[in-house]
């Protein structure tokens, strides 16, 4: 079944989870687009990119039972039109995710373990975070510190933020599951946030609401 998870994960946040199996014909049929969006799914240039477009809508469709309209702001923001949703979004290889919630903020990101991320480590982490020495582990704790780190960008919408310099994780050690605290500090945002963060597969999830 496509639909992998859908849980509350609090009493207003709602994470879905969707496998993609369809065709891109299948997944026209599951929902019901306005012009606009029509436009947006015509212009993109590959099937891939509108199957993976068209995931998010249904899932959307999935978790509400309505035809909601995703719209986005300059700093390509997701909002549900009318404000009736805090949401946010990811996609990678064959999973898409959307987290949902009336009163809360949401950060959501979740990433396929294919690339050699030790070679790009030195773009996102500084110098008070640590990383574990153990190579079995090493992969996946860049991977759940990449991950957190995007979802700490989309709940704090994007704005002006360096994932090296305005973000830092707390040191924890990686798991299957578990809790992780992020710090965001730039000119827009000094706070904190508890991460979650599961494994699934070959994929790394992590999630926070504020």
């Amino acid at each position: 079944m496509p639909l992998l998870i859908k849980q509350y994960i609090e009493e207003d946040c709602l994470l879905g989870i969707w496998n993609i199996t369809e065709t891109l014909d299948e997944l026209l049929s599951k929902v019901i687009l306005q012009p606009d969006e029509l436009e947006v799914l015509h212009g993109f240039g590959n099937e891939p990119r509108k199957i993976e477009w068209l995931s998010v809508r249904v899932l959307l469709r999935e978790l509400t039972e309505k035809d909601l309209m995703i719209i986005y702001n300059d700093n390509n923001k997701p909002f549900i039109q009318g404000n009736t949703y805090h949401i946010s979004i990811s996609h990678s290889h064959n999973l898409s995710s959307v987290m949902l919630s009336r009163n809360r903020k949401v950060g959501i990101d979740l990433e396929y373990m294919s690339h050699r991320i030790n070679k790009i480590a030195h773009k996102f982490i500084n110098e008070k975070e640590v990383i574990t020495a153990d190579e079995d582990l090493r992969r996946v704790h860049l991977y759940i510190h990449w991950c957190a780190k995007e979802a700490l960008y989309k709940i704090c919408d994007k704005q002006g933020i360096n994932f090296k310099t305005h973000l830092t994780i707390e040191p924890f050690e990686p798991q299957d599951n578990g809790v992780l605290m992020g710090y965001v500090h730039n000119i827009f945002w000094d706070d904190k946030f508890k991460l979650y963060y599961f494994k699934f597969d070959n994929y790394i999830i992590v999630y926070t609401t504020k």
